[in-house]
């Protein structure tokens, strides 16, 4: 099966170079910049890539600068029948396209697979190993997938491909609209890229938890009803823990007394119950805090996305690096 890739990036410098050289396999790269800089475009260029530049008058979203690729893959040259996503700060493994495409030829009802996504740097920050750990997700048949994925172009042109109006959680999304269409989404158990979150600052994370709770919103609006309910557990769990609970103590404090605020001892609580029950590692009590301190900013981005749809104004981009 033909097999093409497509990157999108924006200043990444040396981390797009290796990952173009980590591609050289694929029968086609599409290489879809986003106003970069740093000389990105003619480094692609010189990689052997295509180049395409998004139009940058518009809002810029990820979904936006994929179906870009995806665009330039059907209309120019030879239609592939595999599509490897993969964004501009990652590398790909060099046995995943063999393992992965071979997979996909054996199971036919299969229209996305995907691998071991790892950090490039785990030990860097405990942000990173954060990330390291979201990534491993169980083998088997899954509802959604991430950024880096091989997928079958016929299974994309029936979904329709990645929806540009999302600024996050493109590819959940479309995972759903996938798997409504009869195609179903699997994790192997094999290396696929490595990526380079670049997280060093508390702040990193606070804005990185806020998109995720602004995508989560955005995704139980579209598909949060019965029987899919996208995203509707998410949401759930951001405001109740990140909004109502902390709410309620304050209310309590005014209405009462002050020592209701020692209700807050609740999200030490169950930092501690959540690493007891992962074994009470470093790992487990870093993931504990962050978990518990990332209700806050989750929350944000849910009442974010909801008072910006009540006034029309859509959101822009929420970056953390």
């Amino acid at each position: 099966m033909t097999l093409a890739v497509v990157i999108i990036g924006r200043n990444e410098g040396a981390r797009l170079i290796r990952g173009l050289a980590s591609v050289a396999a694929a029968d086609r790269v599409v290489y879809v910049d986003s106003g970069s800089t740093d000389g990105s475009q003619q480094a692609a260029s010189e990689a052997g890539a295509e180049v395409v530049a998004l139009d940058m008058s518009q809002p810029f979203t990820a979904a936006r600068a994929r179906n870009a690729g995806l665009e330039r893959l059907r209309l120019h040259g030879t239609r592939p029948e595999l599509v490897q996503f993969m964004d501009g700060d990652c590398e790909l493994q060099p046995d995943w396209l063999p393992s992965a495409r071979a997979f996909l030829a054996a199971r036919p009802e299969l229209g996305v697979v995907f691998g071991r996504r790892r950090e490039r740097f785990p030990d860097a920050t405990i942000y990173n190993r954060m990330c390291d750990w979201e990534w491993d997700v169980p083998l088997g048949e899954q509802r959604a997938c991430g950024g880096d994925a091989l997928m079958r172009m016929d299974a994309l042109d029936e979904a329709g491909g990645y929806n540009p109006a999302l600024i996050a959680g493109e590819e959940p999304e479309m995972c759903v609209r996938l798997r409504a269409a009869g195609w179903k989404i699997w994790r192997i158990d094999a290396e696929m890229t490595l990526h380079d979150a670049a997280m060093t600052r508390l702040g990193q994370f606070w804005s990185r938890a806020r998109r995720a709770g602004h995508a989560w919103a955005e995704g139980a609006v579209l598909h949060g009803a019965p029987p899919e309910r996208h995203c509707v557990d998410q949401v759930r769990r951001a405001l109740i823990w990140g909004a109502v609970v902390p709410c309620v103590i304050i209310l309590l404090a005014i209405a009462l007394s002050p020592w209701a605020l020692a209700i807050f001892v609740i999200y030490p609580l169950r930092a501690l119950r959540f690493a007891l029950l992962e074994g009470a590692t470093r790992p487990a009590w870093e993931r504990a805090w962050l978990l518990s301190i990332g209700k806050f900013p989750e929350a944000m981005g849910v009442i974010e996305y909801h008072l910006r749809r009540l006034a029309g104004r859509p959101r822009g981009l929420i970056e953390y690096k």
